[in-house]
């Protein structure tokens, strides 16, 4: 039984150190589609979760968020925290637009977290094979009290 548990131990540790030394080749990223019924290969309006070129924020994202988002008061009176996972596309021109909760805190959370979302300066769009294409981004926001 010794000799049984040192070996799974060993053979685990093999495997969590070979996995975390293996680098992902980007130059053979493949797009993933969102809406993949689409028939249409020209059809313009499609929407990726992953491109050759991912957009790009023109700060870090993190920053923003901590510099724009406004803790509502009625929620710090209520010592109200939570998180807030949101989905948003950046669309061709760099625009956020479909900014919906995906599973929330507070509804005053969810809407505070809308708001900054949606209120965010264009981004660079995300590319493939050249052209600016639609991406489907989620993105969790997190609402603690010091």
């Amino acid at each position: 039984m010794k000799i049984l548990l040192v070996a799974i131990i060993v053979l685990s540790s093999f495997f969590s150190v070979s996995a975390q030394n293996k680098k992902v080749d980007t130059s053979k990223v493949k797009p993933v589609l969102v809406d993949e019924g689409i028939p249409n290969d020209q059809d313009t309006n499609r929407l990726y979760s992953l491109v050759e070129e991912m957009p790009k924020f023109h700060e870090d994202i993190n920053k923003y968020l901590a510099n724009h988002i406004q803790y509502p008061d009625t929620a710090e009176w209520q010592n109200t925290q939570g998180n807030v996972y949101l989905s948003f596309v950046i669309e061709k021109d760099g625009t956020v637009s479909n900014v919906r909760v995906i599973r929330g805190a507070a509804s005053i959370l969810n809407r505070e977290a809308i708001r900054v979302i949606s209120q965010m300066p264009k981004w660079t769009p995300g590319m493939q094979n050249g052209k600016p294409v639609r991406v489907q981004f989620n993105l969790p926001i997190h609402f603690r009290l010091t």
